[in-house]
C-alpha cells in the first residue's frame, strides 16, 4: 500500500450526525431566506446566485421572473433535499449568521476532533468533500461544538467540482491536492460515493454510524479510532 498522505472527509454522517443539518441548519435557513434576500438581494453576491437558481429553476420547467419567486422556488428545492449550487451557497450565507450570532454550534460526533488533531500532528492533510458550499464547511468546523477547528482542515470542496458520485470528481481533487489517489484515503458513509472514489483510484472506508446502511466492496469502521486499527494514520 501506498503510504497515505491526505485523508477526504464526507461530512454528514461521517464526521457528524445527518440530523443536525436537518433538524438544525436546514430549517434555520428556510425560516430566514425570505428576510435574508429581502435584506441583501442588492449585494453583487446574494444576485448571482439569485440568477443562477433562476436558471436552474428554468431549465426544470419552472420560471420564475421576479425574486420572490425564486425564493418560493428554493424554499421548493429545500423541501425536496436539491442538491443546487445556488441554494447552497445562500444557505451558507445564512447559516453564517446563525453561527456568529450563536443560535448554534456544528455538532461533532465524538471521536472525530481527536482524530483531525491526531492526523495534524502526524502530517497528514485533511481535507473536505461535502454536498454544503465551501463557505458552509468553513463555518461548521470554525464554529463547531468541540471548538474552531479551521486549521485542521486543509482544503475543501464541494459540488463545484462535480457530482461525490462521480469518479471525475475525485480525480479532479486529488489533482488539486497534487497527489496520486492511491495516497489518499475516502472516508463517507455513503456507497455510492465510495464507488466512485475507488474508482479513482482512492483507498476507501464506509463510517458506519447510528443509522447508516452498510455499503459492500469497502473497508468498515465505528467511528475514527477504528479506522486508524484499518491505516496507518497516525
Amino acid at each position: 500500500m501506498a503510504r497515505i498522505t491526505d485523508v477526504l472527509l464526507d461530512i454528514e454522517g461521517t464526521t457528524s450526525s445527518i440530523t443536525f443539518v436537518h433538524d438544525v441548519l436546514f430549517p434555520y435557513a428556510r425560516e430566514h431566506l425570505s428576510s435574508f434576500v429581502e435584506e441583501n438581494r442588492q449585494t453583487p453576491e446574494v444576485g448571482a446566485q439569485l440568477d443562477a437558481a433562476r436558471a436552474a429553476l428554468l431549465e426544470l420547467g419552472r420560471p420564475a421572473e421576479t425574486d420572490d419567486e425564486v425564493v418560493a422556488g428554493l424554499v421548493g428545492f429545500i423541501d425536496e433535499d436539491r442538491k443546487d449550487t445556488a441554494l447552497k451557497a445562500l444557505q451558507g450565507m445564512i447559516w453564517a449568521s446563525g453561527y456568529i450570532s450563536g443560535a448554534y454550534r456544528a455538532h461533532l460526533y465524538p471521536d472525530t476532533a481527536p482524530a483531525l488533531e491526531r492526523w495534524g500532528q502526524s502530517g497528514l492533510r485533511v481535507s473536505i468533500y461535502s454536498s454544503g458550499s465551501v463557505q458552509a464547511q468553513k463555518l461548521f468546523f470554525g464554529y463547531s461544538e468541540a471548538g474552531d477547528l479551521s486549521s485542521r482542515i486543509h482544503a475543501h470542496f464541494d459540488t463545484t467540482t462535480g457530482p461525490k458520485r462521480a469518479a471525475e470528481s475525485y480525480r479532479k481533487i486529488a489533482e488539486a491536492l497534487e497527489r496520486a489517489p492511491a495516497t489518499i484515503l475516502f472516508a463517507s458513509d455513503v456507497g455510492a460515493e465510495l464507488d466512485a472514489a475507488k474508482s479513482a483510484g482512492f483507498h476507501t472506508v464506509q463510517l458506519v454510524r447510528p443509522g447508516t446502511e452498510v455499503a459492500s466492496g469497502h473497508l468498515h469502521a465505528a467511528d475514527f479510532d477504528a479506522v486508524e486499527q484499518l491505516f496507518p494514520l497516525s
